[in-house]
C-alpha cells in the first residue's frame, strides 16, 4: 500500500480525492496547512505528497523546500487553480516532480501519481562514482571492451610515430576523441590540435579554409588569412568526414601528403607545412574508390596506419562507464548531482542498439541531468525510442483450452503475471511495461496471488 498525504485547504476536495485513492488501495492522510504538514513526525512516511500552491497562511510554494527537506524522498505533485506561469516555473525549479491545475483531472493526476511512485520505488539504483574533471579531461576517453584496449594500445603505439592515420567508425563513436588522444600523446602535444569538417564548408570556401589566402584573393578577402595546414604546422590537423572532398580538393590534399607543401589561394609562393594529418570518415571508403568518387592514391596515402572504432551495440560493456563519465561531464557542465541510475534504466541503456552511438547517449543522459529534479535518472525520463525499442517480445498467444475455460478471471489474470514475470525472468521494470500497471501495484498482485520465488527478493514495502 502506498501512502499519500495531501495539503489543501479545499476540504471538499481533499474528501474527493481520499476516497479516489481509497478506492485504489492507498493510504491517504489530510492536512489543510502548510504548518500543519510540517508539524507531522517525520516518522510519518509519505510516498507522495499532493500540496496545493495558494493556501491561506504559508503557500505550498514557499513551504515546497521546507516540505521536500522534511519529508525526504517523498515525491512532491503541485496543484493550483492559477494558470500563471512564473508559480509553474518556480515550482519546478524548486524541485516538485509534477504540476496539475484544477480542476482536477482524475486520469492526469493518477498519471502523475504512478510516475511519482515509480521514481520513488526506484531503490533498486546504482550510485555512480563522484568524478571530477578539469578542462583537459572533459574529453577523455573512457572503455573497458577488448575493442577499447586495442584502440588503447594503438594510441600508445603511434605516440612517437608522425604516421598519417585514418579513424573510421560510424557518426558518433567519437572519431575526433581518438584524433586527440593521438596528438596529445605525441611530441606534438605541446603545438596546435587544428580540426575541420570537410562537409560542414562549402566548396568555393574550403580551399581558402584549408590553405589560407592573400588579400584580394576573392570578393571579400579584405586581408591576408592563414589557412588550417599553416595553423597547425608542428602540430596535428584533423580532417573529419574527408570522403567528402571534391576531386579538385582531394587533387590538392594528396600534394599537401606527398609534398608537404600548399599554395594559399592568390598567392604565386609555395608553402610548406609539418603538420601531422588524421582524417576521419563515416563512409565505406573501398565502396567510394570503387565508384571512382575518391581518388585511391589519396586513399593509400591516408590510410597509413587506420584505425576502426566499433559502433556501441558492438562493445555494451562500454555503456557503464561511458554513462559514468558523461553523467559527470553533465552534472559538472550544469552544476547538479544526479549520481544515481535505477537499475532499469542501466538495462534499457544496455539493450538499446545506439544509432547515434556515444554523441546519442550523451544527448540522452544531458535531457535526463537536465530535467530531473531529483538525484536519480529514472525510466520516465528516457525516450520512448529507448523504451520501446528494448521491450522484450511479448508472451505467445494464450491458446485457451478445457481447463482454461472453467478458470474464473482471477485465475487468468494469475496465470497471465505469471508467465510474463516468466518470461522477463522476474525483471519488474520490463514487466510493468508489458502489463501496462505501476511497480506498486505489480508488487501488490505479486503479493496476491503468492508468485514471489527465488527469483524475487525485493521489499515488498508492506503493500496489500
Amino acid at each position: 500500500m502506498s501512502k499519500i498525504l495531501i495539503i489543501d485547504d479545499d476540504i471538499a476536495s481533499c474528501r474527493m480525492l481520499q476516497m479516489h485513492f481509497n478506492s485504489q488501495g492507498h493510504e491517504v492522510q489530510m492536512v489543510h496547512s502548510v504548518e500543519d504538514g510540517l508539524a507531522l513526525p517525520q516518522a510519518v512516511i509519505a510516498e507522495v505528497i499532493i500540496l496545493d500552491i495558494r493556501m491561506p497562511g504559508r503557500s505550498g510554494l514557499e513551504a515546497l523546500p521546507d516540505i521536500k527537506q522534511h519529508f525526504g524522498d517523498a515525491r512532491i505533485i503541485m496543484i493550483t487553480a492559477y494558470h500563471d506561469m512564473s508559480s509553474t516555473i518556480e515550482a519546478m525549479r524548486d524541485g516538485a516532480d509534477d504540476y496539475i491545475h484544477k480542476p482536477i483531472d482524475l486520469t492526469e493526476l493518477d498519471n502523475a501519481v504512478a510516475k511519482a511512485l515509480m521514481s520513488h520505488y526506484a531503490c533498486d539504483d546504482i550510485e555512480m562514482e563522484s568524478q571530477t574533471f578539469n578542462k583537459s579531461e572533459l574529453n577523455t576517453m573512457v572503455g573497458s571492451s577488448s575493442a577499447m584496449r586495442e584502440i588503447f594500445k594503438a594510441i600508445g603505439r603511434l605516440s612517437q610515430s608522425p604516421a598519417t592515420v585514418l579513424i573510421t567508425g560510424e557518426s558518433g563513436t567519437g572519431k575526433e576523441l581518438v584524433a586527440r588522444a593521438i596528438h596529445l600523446s605525441s611530441p606534438r602535444g605541446e603545438n596546435s590540435f587544428i580540426a575541420i569538417n570537410c562537409a560542414a564548408i562549402v566548396e568555393t570556401l574550403l580551399e581558402s579554409e584549408m590553405f589560407g589566402h592573400e588579400k584580394g584573393a576573392f570578393t571579400g578577402a579584405v586581408a591576408k588569412q592563414l589557412g588550417k595546414f599553416a595553423l597547425a604546422n608542428e602540430g596535428t590537423i584533423f580532417l573529419d568526414e574527408v570522403a567528402e572532398l571534391s576531386p579538385a580538393m582531394q587533387a590538392k590534399l594528396l600534394r599537401v601528403l606527398q609534398e608537404k607543401e600548399f599554395m594559399p589561394v592568390g598567392s604565386k609562393t609555395l608553402q610548406t607545412t609539418n603538420a601531422r594529418v588524421i582524417a576521419a570518415s563515416n563512409v565505406d571508403f573501398a565502396e567510394r574508390v570503387k565508384d571512382s568518387k575518391f581518388r585511391e592514391d589519396l586513399y593509400y596515402r591516408l590510410q597509413v596506419v587506420n584505425i576502426h572504432i566499433p559502433p556501441l551495440r558492438e562493445r555494451r560493456e562500454d555503456i557503464f562507464d561511458l554513462t559514468q563519465a558523461l553523467l559527470a561531464r553533465a552534472n559538472k557542465e550544469m552544476n547538479k548531482s544526479v549520481n544515481r541510475v535505477a537499475m532499469d534504466v542501466m538495462q534499457y541503456l544496455h539493450d538499446y542498439d545506439w544509432p547515434g552511438n556515444i554523441r546519442e547517449l550523451e544527448n540522452i543522459l544531458i535531457k535526463c541531468v537536465a530535467m530531473s529534479p531529483r538525484d536519480i535518472i529514472t525510466t520516465d525520463m528516457l525516450p520512448d525510442k529507448i523504451l520501446h525499442q528494448t521491450q522484450i517480445e511479448k508472451a505467445p498467444p494464450f491458446k485457451p483450452d478445457e481447463t482454461v475455460t472453467k478458470m474464473s478471471l482471477q485465475d487468468v489474470e494469475r496465470e497471465h503475471i505469471a508467465r510474463i514475470l516468466e518470461a522477463t525472468n522476474h525483471h519488474k521494470g520490463k514487466t510493468c511495461d508489458i502489463l501496462g500497471i505501476s511497480r506498486p501495484r505489480l508488487r501488490r498482485l505479486i503479493k496476491q496471488y503468492g508468485l514471489n520465488d527465488h527469483h524475487d527478493e525485493e521489499p515488498d514495502d508492506n503493500e496489500t
